[in-house]
């Protein structure tokens, strides 16, 4: 079996949540909650950051410090994670998940089999469809075929968890960016603006991502 690790990518800084990896939910940080849960899956976890204060958070033989500009989170897990850790493949958990199960971390490595790049989605309730915030996916079978913040009334609501061979997250930084990774500041357009094929595969998700306090408020009330 192909070895693998999980990174979560944890940047301190947000323009619509600061210190977002610090927040307090039911008395853990975001951030421990979310390595917490990867823990349980089985694999190696490392925490990708850029800020002392989330580093001491966490184990810290299981951090990885990097205060340099990355343009997102699979470009941190290119530039941080490949230089000090070597594994055959890797799991992207986004930082604000503080719902992720082991469930959908295991869906993803299951679906590496059958692709280079993978990442899960779910239905999308009604409430979502037109909200900016949520990321939708438009697919065929198993494999993405778009995902932007603006659509709606269609698509299914894709979440923050992708699956990486090796070679294709040390190809990532060297592919050209295009105009409309910047416009729905997606990372995942990268990958299909040059022709990489992404492999999907459905999860089920009851959880909510912590984009803003408010989403933080919501997750207190949905306790």
């Amino acid at each position: 079996m192909k070895s693998t690790a999980i990174l979560i990518p944890a940047r301190y800084e947000s323009s619509r949540f600061p210190g977002k990896p610090l927040c307090n939910l039911g008395g853990t940080t975001m951030i421990r909650r979310v390595y917490d849960a990867c823990v349980k899956s089985g694999f190696d976890t490392y925490v990708l950051t850029d800020h002392r204060s989330v580093a001491h958070a966490i184990p810290l033989k299981h951090v990885i410090y990097d205060n340099r500009e990355f343009s997102n989170g699979t470009e941190r897990c290119a530039g941080a994670a490949l230089e000090k850790l070597d594994y055959d493949q890797y799991i992207n958990v986004q930082g604000d998940m503080p719902d992720v199960t082991p469930e959908i971390i295991n869906n993803v490595h299951w679906h590496l089999k059958n692709y280079e790049v993978t990442t899960v989605w779910t239905p999308m309730p009604k409430d979502k469809q037109d909200d900016p915030h949520s990321v939708k996916m438009i697919r065929a079978g198993d494999q993405a075929l778009w995902f932007g913040r603006g659509i709606t009334g269609y698509g299914d609501w894709h979440l923050g968890v992708y699956g990486y061979k090796r070679n294709m997250l040390e190809l990532y930084p060297r592919l050209p960016i295009e105009k409309e990774e910047e416009i729905e500041q997606l990372e995942q357009l990268r990958w299909l603006k040059n022709g990489v094929q992404i492999g999907v595969t459905s999860v089920e998700w009851n959880g909510i991502e912590i984009n803003t306090p408010e989403d933080a408020r919501k997750w207190h009330e949905s306790r």
